[in-house]
């Protein structure tokens, strides 16, 4: 396993001592006298150094013998790959089993999730051990088993019911897996935190959600307010709420910021009792739409060696997720070549118009619209070039036809380019490393950065003398070099830039 650390032993000591919520997730801390593992931000009584040992990760801590502490949690924590940017097949792999792709009655076998990555099961084998040091069905199993401690630590939702939301397709299986694993009972769990536990309605379930802060929440909703969809999105001074569709589940929820704890308040509402069966994925996604587990400390640390380029980072800034790749393509294709506010207002005719209002726990809500609406719709309400509609109903038809593609197989489609599929890829996938060096605003502040240094005499010269041709070369060499500084960033970068216009 490759088990190098990004922190040393005397880093960890100090966080752990010190409570550091920043570094929640990121490391995790082995008391060998117990026989326990905890976050760093455990309240429990510091235990000597020399019966302590630090780890990576909460499977490895579990490999060594340990269990996890009852008061701490580490179900809780907030996810981190401290491989990430090293192996891009691993990242895409863990994303798919951490939304449950090996577990449920929708799961598929390692082979097909190897041939979903465009590798051989045995190549990806190899992968975990050397990055992850397990199997991906160790790992797998793993996920799913915290992800039900979480459930039965928080909700009182019967333990059948956790069993299967976590992926398990029986209840035999969940307690032999719960006992071996983790040298726990779920019943014995459920006794001693049932008290505290949040209660489980019809159709509705809350749960918190931690994050490593910083977290600039006033960025996000701000970023989130100006492109809301009426009906679809709501916020409050402290909220974001939006529906959701993954598959036939459909609902929404709304995640309450709760600052003091470092974590959301969410309250996920479904149309239907099955929604609680895909519980682990909708988490899942919902975390990724708030960026839950970005790691702000190497992010800003990349940041803030980028001199004249970025001479002030906005701390907190996060990725705030957009719930589908389709949603997303859709969004980047109406804002094409227009502002933001007319973008949004195109977006909400859309919706209004081809999504489906429908009361959801009694409230009446507008889903957006599905790709076979789109694909079939005229378009006439949308004021826009007709080049523009015929991308927008041709993106609809090869969703519609082909759910499962890549968003790069978009390309293809007559009105798509690699700006467009790139803010797919930052907002709809939210992957980390999507600089837009082509995006208009990106480009402006760069060079509005640059230039304000007065040692920048070559482009201060270029600007004064108005030379297109040499800004454009100029700042094509500069972006390229930018991008392979800040990468596997590139993502944080772009809000950033964003967000200092």
């Amino acid at each position: 396993m490759n088990t190098t650390k990004r922190f040393s032993d005397e880093s960890f000591r100090r966080a752990r001592l010190a409570r550091d919520a920043r570094f929640d997730g990121l490391f995790y801390v082995g008391v060998l006298s117990t026989g326990i593992y905890c976050r760093p931000i455990c309240p429990a009584m510091p235990a000597k150094e020399e019966n302590v040992r630090y780890f990576n990760t909460a499977l490895a801590a579990a490999n060594h013998g340990l269990r996890p502490c009852l008061r701490c949690r580490p179900d809780s924590a907030p996810h981190s790959n401290p491989w990430m940017g090293n192996q891009t097949s691993v990242n895409r792999a863990l994303t798919l089993i951490n939304e449950g792709i090996l577990s449920g009655v929708d799961s598929i076998t390692l082979e097909q999730l190897a041939e979903k990555l465009g590798i051989t099961s045995r190549y990806l084998r190899e992968l975990f051990k050397t990055y992850v040091g397990a199997s991906p069905k160790q790992y797998a199993l793993y996920q799913q088993l915290m992800f039900a401690k979480q459930l039965l630590h928080q909700t009182t939702m019967p333990i059948t019911e956790v069993a299967f939301a976590a992926g398990f397709n029986s209840v035999r299986r969940f307690n032999e897996a719960f006992a071996q694993e983790l040298k726990l009972t779920p019943s014995a769990i459920r006794k001693q935190h049932a008290a505290g536990s949040m209660q489980v309605q019809a159709n509705s379930i809350n749960l918190k959600l931690s994050y490593r802060p910083p977290f600039n929440w006033a960025h996000m909703r701000a970023f989130y307010q100006l492109r809301a969809v009426d009906e679809m999105e709501w916020l409050g001074d402290n909220s974001y709420g939006r529906t959701i569709t993954l598959g036939k589940v459909r609902g929404y929820f709304t995640a309450v910021h709760n600052s003091e704890q470092s974590c959301f308040d969410i309250n996920i509402v479904f149309t239907d009792t099955d929604g609680l069966l895909q519980l682990k994925r909708i988490v899942s996604h919902i975390r990724r739409l708030l960026d839950l587990d970005a790691d702000l400390i190497e992010v800003e640390a990349r940041l803030s060696l980028l001199g004249n380029a970025l001479p002030k980072i906005n701390t907190g800034v996060r990725i705030p997720g957009v719930w589908s790749t389709f949603e997303a393509g859709c969004r980047a294709i109406l804002g094409q070549q227009v502002s933001v506010e007319q973008a949004v207002k195109l977006l909400k005719l859309l919706t209004a118009h081809y999504g489906e209002r429908v009361t959801v726990g009694g409230q009446e809500v507008l889903f957006f619209p599905s790709a076979e609406a789109i694909s079939k719709a005229e378009l006439t309400e949308l004021k826009m070039p007709g080049l523009r509609k015929s991308a927008l109903r041709a993106l609809a038809v090869f969703v519609s036809e082909c759910p499962d593609s890549d968003v790069e197989q978009w390309l293809k489609i007559k009105g798509i380019g690699p700006w467009t599929v790139n803010y797919v890829r930052l907002r709809g996938l939210s992957a980390p490393d999507c600089l837009l060096a082509d995006d208009l605003v990106v480009k402006n502040q760069v060079l509005a950065n640059i230039s304000s240094d007065p040692q920048e005499s070559e482009l201060i010269d270029i600007i004064h003398a108005k030379d297109k041709a040499a800004i454009k070369s100029y700042y094509l060499e500069k972006s390229q070099l930018i991008g392979q500084a800040i990468s596997p960033w590139g993502s944080y970068l772009t809000f950033q830039l964003w967000s200092q216009q």
